[in-house]
């Protein structure tokens, strides 16, 4: 084939995949760009406690541990706010916050006042991500949701890589510069989100003249299959957390430098850039099941050929097998997080969701920091596969009974053309409806 004839492909390939998606999902694509663009906390705070505050390891790990403890308690309160009061006023709630804890984040000095504000941003941060899946869910008809999502993640993963060298040199100049810019780049997501973004939450209709009730966050404990999927999120957030944990560890005994591992780790993001795109138009339209199978397997088996990993060449292609498995999963297992929650429930659902990833940061730590310690990393390398292969089972065993159209429920929020005017719903009686867990159905029809 001719380079006009390749050229032409790839634009028509790009072209397909961006195509047909709603204005207010590009606004909301463009505001979490925006807002991975500032990333400098999560990424430079240890490094900032120990080299320019000059504090111990040990505290520096108490840090990020409150860190992240903030996020676990906002993921669910994140979710709550997006289903009472609205996914705009979350998110605007959220992104103000964030911006002024970064903020303060640089100017606090007492090693208490630093943790407290430590935990605020992580909280502050963390309470707008199921506003932004339940939004996204909201605005995007449901045959479009994988793609959407794959192209939300891939914004996620383009932002953190430029942010991660940008803020490097800011690190090198000023650490305070690096917090005010993240702290302004949060701002500005605010003022995006105020100018561009309506309300999209489905209004919820009467039956029999009375307003019906809510979901609450037990219906969510209760629904077994989404527990379970959220069990089997837990499992995999534990291995994929080992890039950031056990891969720096198992290196540095390997007698690899921390460069070494930043030029390893480094491919992780140039591969979810360049693949993210062309791997969706491949799995959009196929069996779920089968790919967060396939991902399952694939994560914990990349994370387990690191036992045999010792030289960069070899880490670099451990990483290639199971960034491959997140590319799968990300969007897929999203994707099916949408499909079994009802509707007026989605900000809950994402927030349990999302808080798995929270507690995996608080855990994966302390199990990688004990395995190694006691038994060796081979071991933590094992675990990762047996973990793989138990969420593979586990998918399989959940996802049985799914029937092929669930991913076309008929659920599509129609955007109002104000952002002051609620979102309705819309929901064609010529749709079949998916089956859905007891719980879920319950909520549902009385949503």
């Amino acid at each position: 084939m001719s380079t006009a004839g390749l050229l032409a492909g790839a634009r028509r390939a790009v072209s397909e995949s961006v195509s047909g998606l709603p204005r207010e999902f590009w606004w909301l694509w463009t505001s979490t760009l925006v807002n991975r663009l500032g990333g400098f906390v999560a990424t430079f705070l240890v490094l900032y406690l120990t080299s320019d505050r000059g504090h111990s390891a040990a505290y520096a790990g108490l840090v990020v541990s409150l860190y992240g403890l903030g996020g676990v308690v906002a993921s669910l309160g994140g979710g709550v706010m997006a289903d009472r009061l609205g996914r705009r006023p979350t998110l605007l709630i959220s992104q103000v916050a964030t911006g002024l804890s970064v903020a303060a984040l640089g100017f606090v000095h007492h090693p208490v006042a630093i943790a407290a504000v430590a935990c605020l941003v992580g909280a502050a941060s963390n309470a707008s991500r199921p506003a932004v899946q339940a939004m996204m869910a909201d605005i995007v008809p449901p045959k479009d949701r994988v793609r959407a999502f794959s192209l939300n993640y891939w914004a996620i993963n383009l932002g953190f890589a430029i942010s991660a060298v940008a803020a490097g040199f800011i690190a090198e100049y000023s650490y305070l510069a690096g917090f005010l810019g993240e702290a302004a780049m949060t701002l500005a997501c605010a003022v995006l989100i105020f100018v561009k973004l309506p309300e999209s939450r489905p209004e919820r209709p009467a039956a029999g003249g009375a307003a019906e009730p809510a979901v609450g966050l037990m219906t969510v404990v209760r629904d077994g299959r989404f527990m379970g999927v959220v069990g089997l999120s837990f499992l995999i957030a534990l291995i994929f957390m080992q890039g950031h944990i056990g891969v720096p560890l198992a290196m540095g005994q390997d007698g690899l430098s921390a460069s070494d591992y930043g030029t390893v780790m480094a491919l992780n993001g140039v591969l979810i850039v360049a693949l993210q795109i062309p791997v969706t138009r491949f799995i959009e339209h196929r069996d779920p099941r089968r790919l967060l199978i396939l991902s399952s397997v694939l994560a914990g088996y990349g994370f387990g050929l690191t036992a045999f990993a010792g030289s960069i060449g070899l880490y670099a292609l451990t990483v290639v097998v199971w960034t491959l498995a997140e590319i799968v999963n990300a969007p897929t297992q999203t994707g099916l997080v949408v499909r079994l929650s009802p509707v007026h429930g989605r900000g809950r659902y994402q927030g349990m969701y999302t808080m798995t990833w929270s507690v995996a940061m608080l855990v994966a730590p302390l199990v990688a920091g004990v395995v190694i310690d006691r038994f060796g990393a081979d071991w933590l390398w094992g675990m990762c596969a047996v973990l793989g292969s138990v969420a593979g089972l586990g998918y399989w065993a959940l996802m049985r009974n799914l029937p092929q159209d669930v991913a076309e429920e008929p659920v599509v929020a129609e955007v109002s053309a104000s952002a002051e005017e609620p979102a309705s719903v819309v929901e064609p009686a010529s749709v079949v409806k998916p089956v859905e867990s007891a719980p879920v159905a319950e909520a549902a029809r009385k949503a």
